[in-house]
């Protein structure tokens, strides 16, 4: 008796650790199914890294893919050019990690009738881009190297998101045997994966720190005879501005202005607001984690902080990043995080909708009014306004020095406009002054973005 007795605790004993098993099991399959199917090695639903299901759209409701049966791409090729590195090819060369990102969603699975309805058709993710803006903007780059981005500041939304080189993934060029140098770095996206010497628009992170911590910034006067020793290095002006003052500095883009107010400020006291402002992190956005800035002052002395505070150094940002903290100045020292898709729904029902987070304050509010008034003023008097829409446009430019090669142009800003908060970049490799090269062609995807807005 006593044997049977053990046995039948055994047997219970057993049984409650299988029906406890399955009921974990159950549980987490109905928590994490979704996620379980949706894995990038599925053969069913993935051809090499991107995902075969469901049609993608603009933010109009434009189409721009239908990977329901394979992958078609928009029929307009400038399209299919702009939006390569968002969508990726067809062999996974060029990955689209927003689409893994948000695959259990797209694919249309149910947990009672399985892949079923990835099969019949998937769902619509609506993206924030633009399809105008991502064309002028291909448009504008015509042929550099580079990148430009815009997102609405108030609401997060990314209007643009171009890297070029590109190339149509209707019509595949040969990549490999290439000689012309036109596909050199075509498989990365320089907007999220890059970090670039960011030049004289990196000035604008020393103006903000400056403005916070030095209280007579606006009385200071600065004497440029186009060179000068700082910090036992020499500094060189691109002119000879003679007496200039702090907002002159800015919009004459005054190294020796620059060098000085980074030498009184500090080593530690400038990569503080570079990392404040987000430019020494990595951020996520729809499956991207965006390459992080290096900021790191530790090694440099006083005249390593002079040539950081100008843009040069070993300082190098993110374009994703740069376009956050402009995001960051417009609205008064508290932003939109930035996003790119907007929705996803499958018939009647929505699957996933955006919603908008803070920054929270990372400038104070009295540094971004003044950034705004003075990097209006550079527009005013340096650039033209009649380069850009005729709005409330505040910016800077940069030409960030390449040893033995022509330089990038930059071209960095915001419009300061309830109706069109947006935050823009610009980085042409190698094409010289930002203010000639990079500069103009914010202005047509700015054109571009406003007139999508307005539809």
């Amino acid at each position: 008796m006593k044997k049977i007795s053990a046995r039948r605790i055994f047997l219970l004993v057993l049984t409650a650790i299988l029906a406890l098993g399955a009921l974990v099991f159950f549980v987490e399959y109905f928590i994490s199914a979704d996620q379980w199917v949706a894995f990038s090695g599925s053969p069913h639903l993935y051809t090499g890294a991107n995902l075969n299901c469901g049609v993608v759209t603009d933010s109009s409701g434009e189409e721009l893919l239908d990977t329901r049966q394979g992958r078609t791409y928009s029929t307009d090729a400038e399209m299919r050019k702009a939006f390569l590195h968002l969508l990726g090819d067809r062999d996974g060369y060029i990955s689209a990690p927003m689409l893994g990102a948000y695959a259990e969603r797209m694919i249309g699975y149910n947990k009672f009738t399985g892949l079923y309805g990835a099969q019949t058709g998937g769902a619509v993710t609506t993206l924030t881009v633009s399809a105008a803006a991502q064309r002028a903007a291909m448009q504008a780059l015509d042929g550099y190297r580079g990148t430009i981005g815009v997102y609405n500041y108030k609401t997060g939304e990314i209007l643009c998101a171009v890297s070029s080189p590109s190339y149509d993934p209707d019509n595949v060029p040969d990549v490999a045997g290439d000689e012309t140098g036109s596909y050199e770095g075509v498989y990365v996206n320089r907007f999220f994966d890059v970090t670039y010497t960011p030049g004289s628009i990196f000035k604008l992170v020393t103006s903000v720190a400056a403005i916070d911590t030095i209280p007579d910034i606006y009385q200071q006067t600065f004497t440029c005879a186009g060179r000068q020793i700082i910090g036992g290095q020499e500094v060189i002006c691109s002119g000879v501005h003679g007496q200039i003052n702090f907002s002159e500095g800015l919009a004459r883009s005054c190294n020796i202005v620059f060098g000085n107010i980074a030498e009184q400020l500090g080593a530690k006291t400038l990569e503080r607001y570079a990392r404040r402002l987000g430019l020494g992190e990595s951020f996520d956005c729809a499956g991207y984690h965006t390459k992080a800035g290096n900021v790191d002052l530790s090694e440099a002395d006083a005249g390593d902080t002079a040539w950081a505070g100008i843009g040069q150094y070993s300082i190098e940002v993110n374009p994703y990043a740069y376009m956050r903290f402009m995001g960051i100045l417009g609205g008064g020292g508290e932003a939109a995080e930035p996003y790119l898709v907007e929705s996803i729904t499958e018939g009647d029902k929505t699957l996933y909708s955006a919603q908008r987070t803070s920054t929270g304050q990372l400038a104070s509010s009295n540094a971004a009014e003044k950034m705004a008034t003075m990097m209006h003023y550079n527009v005013v008097t340096i650039y033209g306004t009649d380069r850009f829409p005729p709005y409330y446009v505040c910016a800077k430019s940069g030409t960030a020095e390449q040893e033995g090669k022509p330089a990038h142009a930059t071209f960095a800003g915001f419009i300061k406009d309830d109706d069109y908060p947006l935050a823009f970049v610009v980085f042409v490799e190698n094409a010289g002054a930002g203010s000639a090269v990079a500069a103009p062609m914010a202005g047509q995807v700015l054109d571009a973005c406003i007139e999508a807005m307005q539809k």
